[in-house]
């Protein structure tokens, strides 16, 4: 027969000990996700930086990659930047017809689109399409040890892969950035005009009314931002996958959402050192 005291304090013991792993896994965990994650990710785009100016530069690789991100992006750009703009004007010029100001649709809606919704528009397509891809492409060289092979020859992967692919990401940015003011005050143009009964001339005789060319730069240099971002964040994800196929879904996975929280975040910051070092452009 086993001393009952015994028995209890062993079973005391296991779940004492059972709470304490449990503590120790979420303190890990949460170590984990505030400090080695960020650091790591930090580092990586340290030691990309520094390959990006070291000889010889990946061009095929930067023209493929580049290629191929306008093949998947270019199509759905335009479908989504259309009822962005229409959305815009028809919300803008409901408002602006209460308040009697009927010839300014224009000029809000230039702002609305070319300030906030194209790099958005841009940064969320790039990463949702491209960023995926790149990832899960680098993910499976991961697990067939294909980047081990690289480093075993000498071929520094980030030179060879990720920056070619981060750089693309950024360059195609640019032009999608355009393409999405243009397509989207179209489609502002046409749910204004048409739509609304607006007055063609007053929607586009008022774009230099409140909008300026400043704020065309700052878009740009959001969709360069953003492109970075994604480029880098699918580039960590992809090296650091694990675990077969699966893992590569999941790494997959994480990188749309994890570059979809730090372009909002990066989008506020630059927003608003933009407001606060850029004047507004007086009516």
């Amino acid at each position: 027969m086993s001393t009952p005291g015994i028995g209890a304090d062993q079973r005391g013991g296991r779940r004492a000990g059972g709470s304490s792993g449990t503590l120790r896994k979420i303190g890990d965990g949460a170590a984990n996700v505030a400090i080695r994650e960020p650091g790591r990710f930090f580092a990586l785009c340290l030691d990309t930086a520094r390959q990006l100016f070291r000889p010889p530069f990946q061009w095929r690789e930067f023209i493929e990659q580049a290629w191929f991100i306008v093949s998947v992006t270019v199509v759905p750009t335009m479908l989504v930047a259309i009822p962005f703009g229409g959305v815009l004007s028809l919300q803008v010029g409901g408002l602006i017809r209460q308040l009697g100001a009927q010839s300014y649709t224009g000029a809000t809606a230039v702002v609305a689109i070319v300030r906030e919704a194209s790099p958005l528009v841009t940064s969320l397509l790039v990463a949702g399409a491209a960023g995926s891809a790149m990832c899960a492409d680098i993910g499976s060289r991961k697990i067939r040890e294909e980047i081990d092979a690289m480093e075993v020859l000498g071929i520094n992967p980030l030179q060879r892969l990720v920056v070619p692919r981060t750089l693309a990401c950024a360059f195609v940015a640019l032009f999608l950035n355009g393409l999405v003011s243009v397509v989207g005050l179209l489609g502002g143009y046409f749910f204004n005009v048409v739509l609304q009964d607006g007055t063609p001339g007053a929607y586009l005789a008022s774009f230099n009314a409140i909008a300026q060319l400043p704020d065309l730069v700052q878009a740009e240099i959001k969709a360069f931002v953003f492109g970075i971002t994604a480029g880098l964040v699918a580039a960590y994800k992809g090296l650091n996958a694990k675990g077969g196929p699966k893992g590569v879904g999941d790494a997959v996975n994480q990188t749309v959402v994890i570059t979809f929280m730090l372009l909002f975040v990066e989008n506020f910051i630059i927003s608003t050192l933009y407001t606060q070092f850029v004047p507004a452009k007086g009516m």
